[in-house]
């Protein structure tokens, strides 16, 4: 299985409520460039699933509109519940893109690579793309490609 973890674009700061706040222009220039880059790679069978936070669903507007909210993925969200919602490891289909936020992609992130749910950062727009394989009967976590808005 292919799990992308991809942090939303910069957001303001303020708004009526956390899940309210939108996207700057410079993140929605962020979000564009990495689904452009995302868009190539990305499977048609792929399943997108968002935090309920507008600032997400901004963000991966540019790729798509073809995704499923997914409430266990709001801020302060674990990292045990982003796995459940992919279906990792077997997924809920090859490809499962999950669109949230810090610090809990982070620390799904550390957890598959290093067994520890630590915090780890991924940047604003960021994009971490991980899959799993069997080798000589042990499960392994491969780390494909982090992708930054900057490198574009």
């Amino acid at each position: 299985m292919n799990l992308i973890l991809w942090r939303h674009a910069e957001a303001e700061d303020a708004a009526s409520s956390d899940l309210a706040r939108q996207l700057t222009v410079r993140g929605r220039k962020q979000a564009q460039g990495i689904a452009k880059w995302l868009r190539t790679r990305l499977d048609d069978d792929a399943v997108i699933l968002v935090s309920p936070a507008v600032r997400t669903v901004q963000t991966v507007e540019p790729l798509t509109d073809q995704y499923r909210v997914v409430r266990e993925l709001a801020p302060g969200g674990r990292a045990n519940d982003v796995l459940a919602a992919a279906g990792w490891p077997e997924g809920i289909a090859p490809t499962v893109v999950i669109v949230g936020h810090q610090p809990t992609l982070g620390q799904v992130a550390a957890l598959l690579l290093s067994g520890n749910a630590t915090s780890w950062p991924v940047k604003k727009a960021g994009l971490w793309w991980l899959t799993n394989r069997e080798r000589a009967g042990d499960e392994q976590v491969v780390l494909r490609a982090v992708m930054s808005p900057d490198l574009l």
